[in-house]
């Protein structure tokens, strides 16, 4: 059985790109590891009492273990170049800080962010080519980056970027949907799903109508070779054309290799047997005039 001790749970690590992402998966990671507090602020141990018991006594060392458990938890979840810049803390809300005003920036550097995002977030398009769910994925990228930086961006405005930004294709859903219900009240999650169901229909049509256009060319053929035999030429008796179409029509025929366009005098076979026989000859006038 798998274990549930939550502390054996791996950090994630950072390693200097999307540090907002990282930031909300560690903080996840130290509240459930009950740490989180000691983070976020500075906090205060009170002493023990006078005559404390054995209980006390533990109960006040788990709560001082845990200040330096949560800068140990930092530590682990930044790669060694990013280490050397938070190993002279002394507090885990220090080295905290430390990384947020590195990696987030100030006020004015946010705001930079924030405007570029929005920028990409405004011209992004669904291309022809990409699905509901390949755009779907992009667009919600960029929105969940706008939204860690702490600014709002309500579904209804994720909705009405959806319905600008998709091609020709899906008008005919747009207008349906737009008849049959209220478009400013329509969740994220019904408009793609929707919008897939469509998708998925034009799909399965594309593929029926490739599976009749074959099958109808198939049939075409199958009945094309059982009406007709394939012609045969007089003139040159070959297969696939009629005498009129021919290309050897009106050429000689060698009557030495049943070829059109030269004579037997002309051929090149008939010349080497010739050839061979003038040798033969001279062959044999040669050996007579030896004896």
């Amino acid at each position: 059985m798998a274990s549930t001790n939550t502390s054996s749970l791996s950090p994630p690590v950072f390693d200097g790109e999307n540090y907002q992402v990282w930031a909300v998966k560690m903080k996840a990671h130290l509240r459930g590891l009950s740490l989180w507090q000691w983070v976020e602020s500075e906090r205060e141990i009170p002493p023990l009492g006078n005559n404390p018991t054995l209980n006390q006594i533990r109960a006040h060392e788990e709560v001082e273990a845990k200040a330096p458990r949560a800068l140990s938890q930092i530590h682990a979840a930044v790669s060694e170049s990013i280490f050397s810049r938070i190993m002279a803390c002394e507090t885990a809300k220090e080295a905290w800080d430390i990384l947020k005003e590195l990696y987030q920036g100030n006020a004015r550097t946010k705001r930079i962010q924030v405007l570029n995002l929005k920028r990409n977030f405004e011209i992004l398009r669904m291309n022809e080519k990409d699905t509901i769910q390949e755009f779907s994925e992009k667009l919600m990228t960029v929105v969940n980056k706008i939204r860690l930086m702490g600014e709002e961006l309500p579904d209804s405005r994720i909705v009405e970027k959806v319905l600008i930004s998709l091609p020709e294709r899906f008008e005919a859903k747009i207008s349906s949907l737009e008849d049959s219900r209220d478009i400013s009240q329509i969740t994220l999650a019904e408009l793609i799903g929707a919008l897939q169901a469509q998708e998925q229909r034009r799909i399965m049509r594309n593929e029926e109508s490739e599976k009749t256009v074959e099958g109808a060319y198939l049939a075409k053929s199958s009945s094309s070779k059982k009406k007709g035999k394939i012609p045969e030429c007089d003139h040159c008796k070959k297969l696939g054309h009629e005498e009129k179409d021919c290309w050897h029509k009106g050429k000689p025929q060698c009557f030495q290799c049943k070829r059109f366009g030269h004579l037997k005098k002309d051929c090149r076979f008939n010349l080497k047997e010739q050839a061979s026989t003038v040798k033969a000859i001279e062959g044999a006038i040669e050996e007579e005039t030896l004896f």
